[in-house]
């Protein structure tokens, strides 16, 4: 809905805090790194876009720590990948808005971490993909981007004419 688009239209891969780990060449098969590889190679995808939001149970989780919830502990190894993330996000103490920061921050973690396999780099640097940060408010419903410095609102822009028109050349 907030990318105003019909099914299909996106491909998304969606997990726990809205992680990207960094590549490893062991050949451990991961679900992120499949459909990383599925998106950037098969598809050919021109876009990648870490989408993370506001209360996010899995950011509050690693910040809070807790005991295990299974002997396995998936959930607590999972979350120990935001680890990188808590240098960016600063110090928990102060403003008050420490998860919001570490949430953003995991953002910008996970974009770095996309650039460490092999193929992203190639493309991003062949311009034939393009990286982004978004991080949603559900309260408020405002998105902010990443700018390379920090989140910036997103700003609406009304869709032109000539757009609307070359939609409906297409059936769209």
């Amino acid at each position: 809905m907030i990318f105003d688009t019909h099914p299909g239209e996106l491909f998304v891969v969606r997990n726990i805090a809205n992680l990207v780990p960094a590549y490893t060449p062991d050949g451990v098969c991961h679900g992120v790194f499949a459909a990383l590889e599925f998106a950037v190679q098969v598809l050919k995808v021109r876009h990648i876009v870490v989408l993370g939001h506001a209360r996010c149970g899995g950011i509050r989780a690693f910040a809070e720590g807790g005991p295990p919830l299974s002997p396995g502990d998936s959930i607590h190894k999972w979350m120990s990948l935001i680890a990188p993330a808590v240098e960016l996000a600063g110090p928990p103490e102060g403003d008050g808005d420490y998860l919001t920061r570490l949430e953003r921050a995991s953002i910008v973690m996970s974009l770095d971490n996309l650039l460490t396999f092999p193929y992203v780099a190639e493309a991003v640097r062949g311009s034939r993909l393009f990286l982004h940060g978004a991080y949603f408010d559900v309260a408020t419903g405002r998105m902010f981007v990443h700018d390379g410095i920090g989140f910036t609102p997103m700003k609406v822009e009304p869709v032109s004419s000539e757009f609307e028109q070359s939609l409906g050349k297409h059936g769209n």
